[in-house]
């Protein structure tokens, strides 16, 4: 199995301007590669490989002096990545969409550099913990984790962030196959997303949206201060910084949220299952797009299905259509608008949260998909008689240290 390891460097002020100048030279060779690519295209009506573009490194060498002060390998990644880039624009046009040309890359948007398979080791230097890299320099990094014994370093990405920091990103191979999957999962469980409450599943726990309203407040206030800098000067620099510094504060906290919320569904359930969302199509919806944009339900499920199969689980997305309309104790669809927060069926008279009702049936829909055993009763069966009504019983507000302690209590499980 592969996974990536991002940990913080800690360069001293000549280890960054040595980490620029080889940032920089690699941007350089990236738009001397398109030019030569765009070149041969039109003299032999065709794309070049990647092998004929990368055999042209040893002359370019020889008059080209900067090149000589980067390891071969980066080098080598470079053309990669103009390729890699091409591939991605392949794919996107045939899933029909309108695409141009890869244009040459400006110093602000090209902010890594790749070491593979060699040139690179973490080493022991003076007390501290160093990333060695080859040609550049031994620079101190925090590894505020331990790499597995038995993990492979395969490559590493050294990257700076808008914010002036520098990360370096691990390509770790484990050396064993994921987990199974049961054929009879014990566990399972449907999840319905929102906006008021983040999360709400079928053993009647509610996660509460992660409150990120005083960050976004301080990024606007960052951002109108920007808008009055003149733009290229000292000031304004000073300010673009401040302004990336929120920005990378939302992200972190928004993404520390959604790693814990789904760490704790994988490693407590044998099967988990997920509305299909079309969260593009929803962005583009004129009404609650910003709180749509802020929940990242995409970056959730995402990391939700990874997790899932690096702990063995099943993971099942199912068709979102109808899950708040149906009833999840006969079947009866009932029309609904969204401010009606309870659900109350006009057939069987079954009555529950609007969400809870939503996730009895994305569950109902998962298993059948699935098309495994099930040891459990069916969600009809197990759901509290028709008189009693179905919400939350447990609230977890999201950013307490209540999701972490469940998060380490699924994994002693």
């Amino acid at each position: 199995m592969y996974y990536a390891y991002k940990y913080r460097l800690k360069p001293s002020d000549p280890h960054r301007a040595e980490l620029d100048r080889h940032r920089d030279i690699c941007r350089q060779l990236y738009n001397h590669a398109l030019y030569r690519l765009n070149e041969y295209q039109d003299e032999h009506g065709e794309l070049p490989s990647m092998t004929t573009l990368r055999s042209e490194l040893p002359d370019l060498k020889e008059w080209w002096d900067d090149l000589s002060a980067v390891y071969s390998k980066v080098l080598q990644t470079v053309v990669e990545r103009l390729f890699d880039n091409l591939k991605g624009l392949s794919k996107l046009k045939e899933n029909g969409y309108g695409v141009g040309q890869l244009k040459w890359k400006p110093p602000r948007e090209f902010r890594s550099f790749t070491y593979s398979q060699s040139g690179f080791k973490l080493d022991k230097k003076g007390g501290q913990t160093v990333l060695s890299l080859s040609k550049l320099a031994d620079i101190p990094i925090r590894l505020h984790r331990a790499i597995p014994d038995n993990a492979t370093l395969k490559q590493v990405t050294v990257k700076k962030e808008a914010t002036g920091e520098w990360f370096a990103t691990f390509g770790v191979e484990m050396d064993r196959e994921p987990p199974k999957l049961p054929e009879n999962p014990e566990k399972c469980v449907g999840i319905d997303v929102g906006i008021l409450k983040y999360a709400h599943d079928t053993d009647g726990t509610a996660v509460g949206s992660l409150n990120l309203s005083d960050e976004r407040e301080r990024l606007e206030r960052e951002q109108r201060k920007l808008s009055r800098k003149q733009h290229g000067s000292n000031n304004y620099e000073k300010q673009r910084r401040r302004v990336a510094e929120c920005h990378a504060d939302l992200r972190r906290k928004r993404r520390d949220f959604l790693h814990k919320l789904s760490a704790y569904y994988a490693r407590k359930y044998d099967l988990v299952a997920v509305e299909d969302l079309n969260v593009k199509g929803m962005m583009e919806s004129p009404s609650n797009s910003r709180n749509t944009a802020s929940a990242a339900w995409r970056t959730f499920l995402s990391l939700l299905e990874y997790k899932c199969e690096r702990e063995g689980a099943h993971f099942v997305t199912v068709n979102p259509r109808g899950t708040t309309m149906e009833c999840a104790s006969c079947g009866v669809s009932t029309d609904k608008p969204l401010w009606v927060r309870e659900h109350s069926c006009p057939a069987c008279g079954f009555e529950a949260d609007r969400d809870a009702n939503a996730a009895w049936n994305i569950l109902s829909r998962g298993l059948e998909d699935v098309g495994v055993g099930h040891s459990e009763s069916t969600p009809v069966e197990t759901a509290l008689p028709v008189d009693t009504p179905v919400s939350a019983k447990r609230v977890v507000e999201a950013g307490s240290p209540t999701l972490k302690e469940r998060t380490a209590q699924a994994v002693s499980e």
